[in-house]
């Protein structure tokens, strides 16, 4: 290839630099590497290269460190940061420092290959921060694990700090949607301003639009004076909108306004108010679920859906449980309790755990763990016991443990729900979501054991055939045509 491009390497690791140059050469291109700084500084200042990929630590200089130079001697010069770190905050300074990309260490080779490529075609980047110019908050991992998972959550979070776009974070509860949130927020443009939380799910469905957008003096009963809703209390910053499934639809209407023309009203008031704040919304829902029973308003889902992140539970990143454990305890000694750590065979016995209520749940148990054992060193012994709330119950008499009765289940999945909402329970409507969660996998069994036959489905629940029928329309259940 006559006009092949260059690509500069730099890392300390001749592995890495062998590989790199023997894939970049068989896909055509000319390939320089280093394994220091210094000279790769130097290619950069010579005008060489049309594309660096550099590693963050070398013996001589940090790999973060030098991009805000390159890119103020070559700003059109892309850059891919490898590292072995692998934290939220090396992903996060690597794109406000002008990374086109962040690879965590070990990386594959296709995908490199497929970012060099996107590199080169990439149009010139705009702006990014100098030195000294980006004001984030110390190195304080809000976001914590290595797992292939969270890797991308680390590089779809870094590339939203340079923007304002809404984002929608989804998981189960426990599982760090508001950590996500704030990240978002501390690394962001607005970190600057106010980071204001609102938990749809906390506050009575009468009172939500006044929370919201705030009410003038005698708008309603005991509205003796203004009140500022948390739009203005955010100005300039991001509003959380947690829990958004549990929106009622008057106020969904009110906010779907919002985001399409950018201001709104207090309640009782006429005068047109700038919306200046950054939306991100959750849920622990399947919105889509609820759309589909006329619960959630697509339009709106579709607004706040621009870019999706997922939070996976911690039972599909088992692997991480180490780090989180560590972490976990080391908050809990900088809140006063005691140093531990776990031993091997404990870090296994957390592994096995199903953990329902995610990583909420885990950080609970390693402060009872700090709290309430003596020994420096914990063994599995002492994870087991402080497990065995969430395990089968047992036979009471001090056997084996014998098969679970439903009550029983009900009450350990219930006593999950309950430990992974930080904040309590939510404090409307609770019975009949509890029921809802309920009577769904009922009836889906009862239909699937009668093979959808509805008049012997009704006779097995003892319900009016008429009753069940509204139960599936309103749970949206599949409904096996032409058996009753």
């Amino acid at each position: 290839m006559s006009d092949a491009r260059t690509i500069l390497v730099a890392d300390d690791d001749r592995a890495i630099r062998t590989v790199l140059s023997q894939a970049l050469g068989r896909s055509g291109y000319q390939v320089r590497a280093t394994s220091s700084a210094s000279t790769l500084w130097r290619w950069v200042e010579d005008g060489e290269g049309d594309l660096v990929i550099t590693d963050v630590v070398m013996p001589d200089e940090n790999g973060l460190d030098l991009l805000p130079r390159i890119k103020r001697v070559r700003p059109d010069l892309r850059v891919v940061v490898m590292s072995a770190q692998s934290t939220f905050t090396t992903a996060v300074k690597a794109a406000q420092r002008g990374a086109f990309e962040y690879l965590p260490k070990p990386f594959d080779l296709k995908e490199l290959l497929a970012v060099v490529e996107r590199a080169l075609a990439a149009p010139a980047p705009a702006h990014v921060a100098e030195e000294g110019e980006e004001g984030q908050p110390e190195e304080k991992l809000p976001l914590v694990g290595r797992s292939a998972a969270m890797q991308e959550i680390y590089r779809t979070v870094a590339r939203l700090t340079t923007t304002d776009l809404t984002v929608m974070i989804t998981g189960e509860s426990g599982t760090g949607k508001e950590l996500v949130a704030r990240a978002l927020h501390d690394y962001g443009r607005r970190r600057a301003g106010p980071f204001v939380a609102i938990n749809m799910a906390a506050i009575p469905r009468e009172l939500i639009e006044s929370e919201l957008f705030g009410h003038e003096r005698g708008a309603f009963t005991g509205a003796l004076n203004r009140g500022v809703g948390r739009f203005e209390q955010a100005a300039g910053g991001t509003l959380f909108l947690d829990e958004i499934g549990d929106m009622p639809p008057e106020a969904q209407t009110r906010l779907l306004r919002v985001l399409q023309e950018g201001e709104f009203t207090t309640v009782g008031g006429r005068q047109p108010i700038k919306a200046n704040v950054r939306i991100v919304a959750a849920t622990h829902r399947d919105l889509r679920q609820s759309i589909r029973q006329g619960l959630f308003r697509e339009d709106l889902f579709y607004r706040l859906n621009v870019v999706p992140i997922r939070l996976p539970p911690l039972r599909e990143r088992l692997e991480d449980i180490p780090l989180l454990a560590r972490h976990f305890l080391d908050r809990a000694k900088a809140s006063g309790l005691p140093s531990k750590q776990l031993s091997p065979e404990a870090v296994e016995r957390l592994k096995q755990h199903g953990w329902p209520g995610n990583a909420r749940e885990l950080e609970n148990l390693m402060r009872r763990l700090a709290a309430l054992y003596p020994q420096e060193t914990i063994g599995a012994d002492a994870v087991t016991a402080e497990l065995a709330e969430a395990e089968p119950p047992a036979d009471g008499q001090g056997g084996l443990r014998g098969p679970e009765t439903l009550e029983q289940s009900v009450e350990r999945h219930l006593r999950a729900f309950v430990a992974a909402h930080k904040d309590g329970l939510p404090v409307r409507d609770l019975y009949d979501r509890v029921l809802a969660e309920v009577e769904r996998p009922l009836l889906r069994l009862v239909l699937a054991a009668t093979r959808g036959n509805q008049i012997k489905a009704a006779a097995m629940l003892g319900l009016n055939r008429n009753t069940l029928r509204k139960k599936i329309r309103e749970l949206d259940l599949p409904v096996v045509r032409g058996l009753g």
